[in-house]
């Protein structure tokens, strides 16, 4: 049986080149942003200037692909004209929709850019029924990025008391912070995605050996030590391993990709209408592997046919943060 509504595949571009790879590779929807501070993933390299975003959404357009704009970092005091402009450029080069995470500039996107779809981003932190009731309401958010701390039980609930599209992540790099809320890196950078757009940015990440083992620092801070057997991962604080109380261990998060490729049924089921694969900062090679990945699965979920899911499972570890996967908390077995 064909389901009524159908699943879309939403991909990051954190490069032009990688944009035109997501293009091409099937993407239906591609979301990145412009190279400053207005949105959380503001490493160097990375991102789009004007002219730039609005060559992307023309070759977007050819394909019938939705181009989103990331603006989901909160104003700092005094500069909120470079978020204003941020909305307005990605107005005028065409972009179907902003991601928004800040209230003020909701209203501000509501008020003065209407030919823009406004969608709540993850950072908004919104995760209850009345929060987001609240942001459809008085803004006219069209979709909702949800947090990565909801089960597939929370998930339809909220799309049974809404009526909003709702998307959520489905691959990639697994935040287990409150997203939009998080100052782990400001602690020893100074600076944190929620305002500067850098979770431990490159400039102050430093990998040192010390015998047959490689030290990876932050800012002087060490994160983690690995041995030659271990892959060595990005040094942030929430995937640290530290000593406490004479153990060893992750206490935040272990290094782990989420996917759940395995139950898009359920999702489609439970109301969501977009799969959200993270990884603006990844090369063109895993974006091509990933949206490949997810390809054949999504077409064949909406076309009410099987497909293999745990062979695709089993296929996407290869990609995963240190090889290995986890369903997070949309199966969450401790309720």
């Amino acid at each position: 049986m064909i389901p009524k509504n159908k699943l879309e595949i939403v991909c990051p571009a954190g490069t032009p080149a990688a944009f035109k790879v997501a293009v091409n590779a099937g993407a239906d929807t591609i979301y990145c942003g412009f190279n400053n501070e207005t949105n959380a993933r503001n490493f160097p390299g990375l991102n789009f200037s004007k002219d730039e975003l609005k060559e992307a959404v023309s070759y977007a357009n050819q394909y019938n692909v939705k181009v989103l704009v990331a603006i989901n970092t909160y104003p700092a005091a005094g500069k909120v004209h470079v978020w204003h402009q941020a909305i307005a450029d990605a107005e005028e080069c065409g972009a179907y929709a902003v991601i928004l995470a800040d209230i003020g500039l909701l209203d501000y996107a509501f008020k003065n850019h209407t030919k823009i779809r406004r969608h709540l981003s993850v950072q908004a932190t919104a995760s209850s029924i009345d929060a987001i009731k609240y942001f459809v309401k008085q803004y006219e958010v069209s979709r909702v990025v949800l947090p990565r701390v909801l089960t597939l039980r929370q998930i339809k609930e909220f799309k049974e008391a809404i009526n909003v599209g709702i998307e959520v992540f489905v691959y990639g790099g697994l935040c287990v912070m409150a997203e939009g809320k998080c100052s782990l890196s400001s602690y020893v950078t100074g600076l944190s995605p929620n305002k500067n757009g850098v979770c431990s940015p490159a400039e102050y990440v430093d990998y040192k050996e010390e015998g047959e083992n490689l030290v990876s620092t932050l800012n002087g801070s060490v994160m983690n030590t690995f041995n030659k057997n271990e892959s060595p991962g990005y040094p942030t604080i929430c995937k640290g391993r530290f000593t406490a109380e004479g153990d060893t261990t992750y206490l935040f998060e272990e290094p782990s990709s989420l996917s759940i490729i395995n139950m898009l049924p359920e999702l489609l089921e439970a109301g969501v209408v977009a799969l959200k694969i993270e990884g603006r900062q990844r090369g063109k090679a895993y974006i091509e592997s990933v949206i490949k990945l997810f390809r054949d699965a999504v077409d064949k979920v909406n076309n009410g046919e099987p497909y293999d899911a745990n062979t695709l499972l089993h296929s996407s570890q290869s990609l995963s943060e240190g090889q290995s996967n986890t369903t997070g908390a949309y199966v969450r077995k401790w309720l």
